[in-house]
């Protein structure tokens, strides 16, 4: 009981986090004011856990659920169409973002390597990068930002797991679960 208590924050942000993937797979709107809440959540968490780069990551999707949230209702236009369609990532557009990917996790390694007490700088600043990519390809309903999930997902579980965040590994492992299933649902309404 005393260890329900001492995580009620942690438990609920790991509850609307999979409702958040939940929408994300049905393509519901709601999943950005939901990302908002969840995110301010994880702040906390992260914080509290020296995950400073998860931290940093969440107030990112603050920032990117609000964008997110913009596009998915206006963005559809770009396409003459009412909703954002899913659409493929472009060579061009993809080769951008590897080096995105790249100079974030750089970046961020060298910070939390030279000026943190992070446990764990190297699979901080990967999960990081990687996620901040994914986002914002989920913002623009890229589908292949399910497959950076997978792969974000299964490294934070092996972080979380080291850091004793049990019920934040069993949310990763759901994500996990639920980017395979939302890569496949996606790719029913894909506009090729």
């Amino acid at each position: 009981m005393d260890w329900l208590a001492d995580h009620y924050i942690e438990i609920i942000g790991a509850l609307a986090g999979i409702i958040y993937v939940f929408l994300e797979i049905r393509q519901s709107i709601w999943l950005w004011p939901l990302g908002i809440v969840t995110s301010a959540l994880y702040i906390w968490i992260f914080l509290t856990s020296k995950f400073y780069a998860d931290m940093g990551l969440q107030t990112y999707y603050v920032l990117i659920s609000v964008y997110g949230w913009y596009w998915w209702l206006r963005g559809g236009k770009k396409f003459n169409t009412d909703s954002l369609p899913v659409t493929r990532i472009s060579f061009k557009l993809g080769f951008i973002l590897v080096l995105i990917f790249i100079l974030l996790f750089a970046g961020i390694w060298y910070i939390l390597f030279n000026y943190t007490d992070s446990p764990v700088p190297l699979g901080d600043a990967f999960t990081t990068a990687l996620s901040i990519v994914a986002t914002w390809m989920l913002a623009r309903k890229i589908i292949e930002h399910w497959i950076l999930w997978i792969i974000a997902d299964l490294v934070s579980m092996g972080l979380y797991i080291y850091k004793g965040l049990y019920p934040t590994v069993i949310l990763f492992a759901v994500y996990t679960v639920m980017a395979v299933i939302g890569y496949r649902e996606w790719r029913k309404t894909l506009v090729e």
